[in-house]
């Protein structure tokens, strides 16, 4: 890696991520002493203080903090001859074509014959750094543009040169995919490639509108925003995360470099952005930019944040929002007919909505050919990384394309022509799905194709056209191929309630009477599951109905024991939030595919309970198992204990093994659209020769003993202000279930005790007061209550 500043340091750190040796490079201060001069270390200053940033950055680089160790650090002067042992170098230097040929020319030096050299400048053209290289360096040279963090925004644009061998290519979007974890789009080599050509002009248009119609950028934020499937930072707040200066580059590159450009109006600096650039209020990076943080709270202790008025050019308190664009979408949970709603509105919002849009179909239809030849290269670079959930033609098809197309010409946008002809001949969508496969148009044969390489992942949309093989109100069984089944939630936010549980129990029981290899559990949707719907807990808890919430512990209990003792492999496909009730599902089955992007946690204790879907057994097995003869015990049970007492949630998959959420029957998966479609092989792979388990008998707990030490821990807690004393009441509760209760020493005990003795505790917090304030604060509030 050559340059270690926000980028280089990112992209070493993922890299690092995936378990690879990494040599990070920067130059010399040049403000070194005479007694420093010869110090490695202090020659090293620039790159280590870097390196020591990112890893202490949030969101954190590193999927665990101990794969820093991956990473080696050194100077362009005395350790440049070094790479001639690297596979792969990326330059990252400061955006000045002079220097990056000037760094170019000591690889060409150094390198060994058919290595890889990229480089991740985000918009000088790639062909104008090869002069002067030799040709092994240019058959082997391309651009390899990473967005920012490196660990979370998923795009990688590849821009080869014309003389980049297309083995190199090739190699470059395969392994960004399955190794890196990227979306990799194929660019050609033109200004700000795909994602920040389309990215900016979209902003810029957002910019120009806003004036024009008259509305505050606060509103714009909300309607540029999750209201059409887009961050919530919306337009001028994403403003405020880039820099004004670096956005304004970006804008001012592509006015300069691209003349035929026919929105070229759009990319014009509007007065109030040059005011803030004059003002060097460059957003978050200087405390201000469209917005400012003041020291002041309001009444509900809240930091006020002001809002500049474009029009003023004042800080003000933001206005309250009353468009009926807005109210429409909050009541409107399917994106599409979301979008649709808002683009039809009759008010300010959706003007702003539907003029920025039309623009931007017109806009798309005119970049090909010129950044790509497909369409959805740049639906993908936008999904990835600009964080979308529709890209540009995915919004037209939401609205429709003759409708679009002619609503864009009656506003005077200028529409490619190809667009037209495509409906001329009977085709009325840019995408289709056929056999479990998602196609898109392509221009050049006016026929539909299967998009490359999909045919690995498997998405769950592309089954919708065919009959599922089960259904219940909160879930869908999909026949994915091969003997396989997959079950899919669809409550709100995947929350794990009766149907659910009834969707897992029935589609085991249908895999183990049919002739089924199998059953994934898992899905597409942002998060796995948010865990237990806990409106149905907090109901019955705030009723005092005993038997029933005794009934229903015990079925989470039960179907996560289904999970471990079916007939049949299950295996988990999981992503984003996989909390409470999702994190128990995925420890009892047979393994667990795990985006490496999984945050996975117990994290009943926030809202006053214990994990009562088997997951403290299941830590009690865990630990059983984890015990050595001979060794002391107590260490390894403090460890459980702190993991659920302190409701701990792992920030990665990797990080995900430390608590003992995941072991070694599991799998971390870097891309998480290839999660299903690995948790699918892991089936086929568990069902040769598959052998039903049977329930555990031989589970140590340490009794009293345990006990003892546990209680200390929780008092330790409770003096280090970690707890409060309902804290200490609930870890007393996860300490009795995890030692056996009050056994007077070591004893096996089966699984289905231990199930009992969760369920006592569990149901015995429900008629804590403080629980129940706990539960109705995270009910109100989505935050949890420290009572």
């Amino acid at each position: 890696m050559l340059g270690s500043g926000v980028m280089g340091s990112g992209i070493a750190c993922h890299f690092a991520n995936i378990g690879l040796q990494v040599l990070m490079l920067d130059i010399v201060p040049r403000d070194l002493s005479a007694d420093e001069k010869d110090k490695p270390a202090a020659r090293n200053r620039i790159v280590n203080e870097a390196l020591k940033s990112a890893v202490k950055s949030k969101p954190a680089p590193l999927y665990d903090k101990s794969f820093a160790s991956r990473i080696t650090t050194g100077n362009f002067e005395d350790d440049f001859e070094k790479i001639a042992d690297c596979d792969w170098v990326i330059e990252v230097v400061v955006e000045r074509l002079d220097i990056k040929k000037q760094i170019f020319e000591q690889v060409d030096k150094h390198r060994k014959p058919g290595s890889l050299v990229t480089s991740n400048t985000s918009g000088i053209p790639i062909h104008l750094m090869l002069d002067g290289r030799s040709e092994d360096f240019r058959k082997h040279f391309c651009g390899t543009h990473f967005f920012n963090p490196p660990r979370y925004l998923r795009l990688l644009e590849v821009i080869p040169t014309p003389e980049t061998d297309p083995e190199v290519v090739d190699f470059f979007m395969h392994y960004g995919d399955v190794y890196l974890g990227k979306q990799t789009v194929l660019c050609k080599d033109t200004p700000a490639f795909i994602a920040n050509r389309v990215g900016v002009y979209a902003m810029a248009k957002i910019y120009q509108l806003t004036t024009e119609i008259g509305l505050p950028i606060t509103a714009v934020d909300k309607l540029t925003g999750p209201a059409i499937g887009r961050p919530k930072t919306g337009t001028f707040r994403l403003g405020d995360l880039v820099g004004h200066d670096t956005a304004a580059k970006v804008i001012q590159g592509i006015k300069e470099n691209c003349p035929d450009d026919e929105q070229a109006g759009a990319f014009e600096i509007p007065k109030y952005l040059q005011w803030l650039l004059d003002n060097n209020y460059l957003g978050n990076k200087t405390g201000q930019g469209f917005y400012k943080r003041t020291g002041e709270k309001d009444d509900k202790g809240k930091r006020i944040i002001l809002a500049l008025n474009l029009d003023t050019l004042e800080y003000e308190q933001a206005p309250k929002t009353d468009l009926p664009s807005l109210k429409t979408a909050k009541q409107i949970d399917d994106l599409e007919k979301r979008v649709q709603a808002v683009f039809d509105a009759d008010d300010k919002g959706g003007e702003l909505v539907r003029r920025s849009l039309l623009g931007l179909f017109a806009y798309v239809s005119n970049r090909i050919p010129e950044i790509t030849d497909t369409l959805y290269s740049i639906d993908d670079a936008l999904r990835a990384g600009f964080a979308w959930e529709m890209g540009p033609f995915e919004y037209w098809d939401a609205i429709g394309i003759e409708k679009g197309l002619t609503m864009a010409r009656e506003q005077g946008e200028t529409v490619a022509p190809w667009v037209q002809e495509m409906l001329d001949a009977g085709h009325t969508a840019f995408y289709k799905r056929e056999g479990g496969v998602r196609k898109y148009y392509d221009i050049p044969s006016q026929t539909y194709q299967t998009i490359p390489g999909s045919e690995e992942f498997i998405i769950l949309d592309n089954y919708r056209d065919r009959a599922p093989v089960h259904k219940t109100s909160e879930t869908i069984l999909h026949d994915i191929g091969d003997g396989v089944l997959c079950l899919e939630f669809t409550s709100a936010h995947n929350a794990i309630g009766e149907g659910v549980l009834r969707g897992i129990n029935e589609s085991i029981e249908l895999a183990e009477q049919g002739d089924w290899q199998g059953l994934v559990i898992g899905n597409n949707a942002t998060n796995f599951t948010v865990g237990a719907n806990l409106m149905m807990i907090a109901m019955m808890a705030y009723q005092q109905e005993f038997d029933q919430l005794n009934m229903a512990v015990n079925l989470f209990q039960q179907t996560t024991m289904r999970c471990r003792y079916s007939a049949i492999p299950v295996v988990a496909a999981t992503q984003g939030y996989v909390f409470g009730c999702g994190c128990e599902t995925i420890m009892h089955c047979d393994s667990a595919q795990a985006a490496a992007e999984s945050y996975i946690g117990l994290v009943e204790v926030g809202v006053g309970l214990i994990p009562g879907g088997a997951g403290t057994k299941e830590f009690a097995v865990r630990a059983s198992d984890e015990f050595k003869e001979g060794e002391v015990q107590i260490p390894t049970l403090i460890e459980r204990f702190k993991t659920i007492a302190m409701a701990s949630v792992a920030t990665s998959a990797h990080e995900a093994y430390g608590y003992g959420y995941l072991n070694a029957k599991d799998d971390v998966v870097v891309n998480k659209d290839r999660n299903i479609a690995e948790a699918k092989q892991k089936v086929l792979e568990l069902a040769e020769g598959y052998t039903q388990p049977i329930p555990r008998e031989d589970v140590l707990v340490l009794g009293r003993t345990g006990l003892a030490a546990l209680y200390i821990a929780a008092n330790e807690l409770q003096l280090g202000n970690y707890a409060t004393e309902h804290d200490i009441t609930i870890a007393k509760k996860v300490a009795w279930v995890l030692c056996g209760g009050d056994l007077t020493g070591e004893q096996h005990v089966s699984e289905q005790y231990l199930l009992d003795l969760e369920r006592e505790a569990f149901l015995s917090l429900c008629g804590e007061q403080k629980t129940l304030e706990r539960i109705q604060h995270m009910l109100q509030t989505n935050k949890p209550l420290r009572n």
